[in-house]
């Protein structure tokens, strides 16, 4: 049977060791990077980072985290500049907008009177949520501490792989209790819940989250989900009870009815029930009751499941049964963490350099998070438990974003990863009955978020690269099945309507990535034909503005807006034309000659870089607050220009990346913004995923290891001879003259050394 990750309660794992004064990797991650929703900062409505700090483990199934909010664009839950905490959640989202969901089974520890209402960022007293001293935040890989200063309670949180525990240390206190808000959920409210007092230490449960209930999208995102639980209280209960809310049938559970007025009183008042042993209902919360001396600690041990009350009890009894104490399973994260980190070392850069990258690092292994219980159950896409030991079911894929950087990174240090991730992809297609995969997957929800087809070009980028732990032959056929069904347009040759250039784009991408399978498949006939559907982008270009331009049905161009290409959504996703256009990877050569050739396309894309604003925040020119950009300073390897390339790509990681709360310049995407930045700092990114190669850049660091799953190494070298030598002079690969401006993929997964001498200019 295989499992995520299996840990043996009390056992310490081996830590891995930076190399710098005896610190773990693990010391070097600040969770704080990122985990602000600020739009004043960002300039933009779409906020910062938008991580969460609290404490997770790699790939796991739980983020235990604080809470700040429940309404807006806040899709973590958290936002650094808020005053007061919620409680603290067993499930988060990294680094996504679209109003967010889960925060799921939200706990807080309370002194005196109980309130059954959260209260808000403007009245925090009036509900039960606390402000907190921001000194006394802490937030390391694997853990996370506040104090909370209405209830002068010291709060702690650590993750298991499929649980957590918290710790909360009281003041005297007549009445002191932990309470759990089961109706609690980012971006709207769970629809129905059900608590279960198994003996006097232990209850157990479930939370129902459906569209109805908001979430995803506000509801339009289709999450359907249900998280079942099993906690385990150090202190006996002999006080403890219910409180329900009245929720009229057929009321509004999305996001505005949650955050209202009447939505307020009506959980200020919910009914509260002593001492019942089971409840069901449609807004619950529980609470235990007992009076405590400064310095108790009570502690609540919870493992979670989206299979079943039994999943949940048997992930407990696999990681949280037994005597361990809270710093043993604090200790645990932290060694999973140091284990995971160890697939890239790093050594030169300056403390906040090597804290960038880790924290990095660490983002990047969040998502896809396991989906699956230590029994092999897992919840399919067609509402049923399956079971299997073939791979670990996976969920939570931002298409749009991380088929850029995210999965090209793993299939470098996580192939397994990206293993599992196909087969998931292939069974939740089997499962609902589409045969199609979609391009931002929750919890086995088709949301439909963004465009494009991206769980295309991670198949092809796997596929290509010798990544073969799943049925290709199957995976190739829902491909075309994809490809066929959405975005493509045959009578057209190209995709109409409000986001024309973007689709058109992406899809011919999309469609060359299926060509790359075809041929790997000699599948000659269908290679033929989707290289040529990869063409599409040639159908939108306008000769006359000398630029993509968004087509309407008929054949006619849509209207030309004052501010031409630079007009943010005009046939865009997120984005102008002027960013969107650059975005052929698959046919450089074609777009140039369309752009009117190498000198005129060389000097366009000068003129964007040089136009953008030295912070990075969200912009016209390169705006690197967002995806569609993100290849872009590569262009200037394959535009004859390779010292661009590496002017700008270290400008980018030392201007848009921060040790510090707004030091993601844009949303993080489930790993992709920080993803990126692993590769450009190492000295090379793909500039086409699918095509098995990377383009070179200069290095941040001195040194780069990549410790291979194969147990080979990657190392990337740099002599400096000053701070500001960024430009290379020359570079070898095992001691022979690199030739052009790119690597194979074969050659850092053969292991081996790739060595630039810098130079200024």
């Amino acid at each position: 049977m295989k499992k995520s990750i299996a840990i043996v309660s009390g056992l310490c794992l081996s830590a891995a060791l930076c190399g710098h004064a005896g610190e773990r990797l693990s010391d070097y991650v600040n969770p704080i990077i990122g985990a602000s929703t600020s739009t004043t900062i960002a300039h933009a409505e779409h906020g910062l980072g938008k991580t969460f700090p609290g404490a997770a483990t790699p790939w796991g199934m739980t983020q235990v985290s604080p809470n700040t909010i429940t309404g807006g664009d806040n899709g973590s839950g958290y936002s650094h500049e808020h005053t007061s905490i919620e409680g603290f959640a067993m499930t988060q989202l990294s680094g996504i907008g679209w109003y967010g969901d889960m925060g799921n089974f939200l706990v807080m520890p309370s002194v005196g009177q109980l309130r059954t209402w959260r209260g808000d960022l403007d009245n925090p007293e009036a509900g039960y949520r606390s402000r907190y001293d921001k000194n006394s935040e802490t937030a390391k890989a694997g853990y996370y501490g506040v104090h909370l200063t209405d209830y002068d309670i010291h709060a702690e949180v650590t993750a298991t792989p499929h649980g957590g525990v918290m710790r909360f240390t009281y003041p005297d206190a007549d009445t002191a209790r932990v309470q759990i808000d089961l109706a609690r959920r980012v971006g709207g409210t769970s629809t129905r819940q059900r608590i279960e007092v198994v003996n006097d230490s232990t209850i157990r449960g479930w939370m129902r989250c459906t569209p109805d209930g908001g979430g995803w999208g506000n509801g339009s995102g289709n999450a359907n989900y249900t998280v079942y639980f099993y906690s385990v209280f150090s202190r006996p209960m002999t006080d403890y009870g219910v409180w329900t809310a009245l929720v009229p049938a057929g009321a509004d559970r999305h996001l505005q009815s949650v955050t209202s007025e009447e939505f307020a009183r009506r959980t200020a008042s919910a009914e509260v029930v002593r001492g019942i042993k089971a409840y069901e209902g449609n807004h619950l919360g529980f609470f235990t009751e007992f009076p405590t001396a400064k310095g108790d600690a009570v502690t609540l041990r919870t493992a979670i499941s989206f299979v079943s009350m039994e999943g949940a009890e048997a992930n407990y009894n696999a990681e949280l049964a037994g005597n361990a104490d809270f710093a043993a399973y604090r200790e645990q994260a932290a060694s999973l963490w140091d284990d995971a980190l160890a697939k890239i070392t790093v050594e030169g850069g300056s403390a906040d350099d090597r804290t960038i990258f880790y924290t990095a690092l660490y983002h990047t292994m969040i998502d896809p998070r396991c989906f699956t219980d230590v029994t092999g159950e897992y919840p399919g896409a067609d509402g049923r438990a399956h079971t299997t030991d073939r791979y670990t079911r996976r969920t939570v894929f931002s298409g749009w974003d991380v088929f850029r950087s995210q999965f090209p990174l793993q299939t470098i240090i996580n192939p397994e990863v990206v293993n599992d991730m196909i087969n998931s992809f292939i069974d939740m297609a089997q499962e609902n009955g589409t045969g199609v995969y979609d391009r931002w997957e929750l919890l086995n929800a088709y949301s439909g978020c963004m465009l494009g087809n991206p769980a295309i070009s991670v198949i092809a980028d796997a596929a290509v690269k010798g990544i073969d732990g799943f049925d290709l032959a199957k995976a190739y056929g829902q491909c075309r099945r994809t490809a066929d069904t959405i975005g493509h347009h045959p009578e057209l040759g190209y995709s109409p309507g409000g986001s024309s250039i973007s689709e058109t784009l992406e899809y011919a991408y999309f469609d060359w990535c299926v060509a790359q399978i075809a041929r790997l498949m000699d599948d000659k006939t269908a290679e033929t034909d989707y290289l040529a559907r990869g063409q599409a982008f040639r159908n939108i270009f306008d000769t006359e503005k000398g630029w993509f331009r968004p087509r309407n049905a008929d054949g006619s161009w849509a209207e030309w807006p004052e501010k031409g290409r630079m007009q943010e959504w005009y046939g865009c996703m997120e984005c102008n034309p002027y960013q969107q256009g650059w975005f052929v990877p698959h046919d450089v050569e074609g777009m140039v000659e369309l752009m009117g050739g190498r000198e005129a396309a060389l000097a366009d894309l000068q003129s964007m870089f040089e136009n953008t604003p030295v912070e990075f925040w969200w912009n016209e020119f390169y705006n690197h607050a967002n995806e569609p950009v993100h290849h872009i300073p590569f262009l200037f390897n394959r535009l004859g220009a390779p010292e661009l390339t590496q002017k700008w790509t270290n400008h980018i990681c030392r201007k848009a990346y921060r040790n510090a709360v707004d030091g993601l310049c844009g949303n993080e995407d489930v790993g992709q913004m920080s993803a990126w930045y692993i590769l450009a700092a190492s000295g090379f990114h793909p500039l086409c995923p699918a095509l098995p190669e990377y383009e070179i850049t200069s290095p941040l660091f001195d040194r780069i290891t990549y410790n291979l799953p194969s147990g080979k190494q990657f190392i990337i070298t740099a002599d400096r001879p000053s701070p500001d030598a960024i430009y290379i002079d020359s570079v070898t690969l095992n001691g022979e003259p690199l030739t052009g401006t790119s690597i194979p993929h074969a050659a850092i997964i053969n292991g081996g050394t790739l060595h630039f001498t810098l130079k200024t200019l």
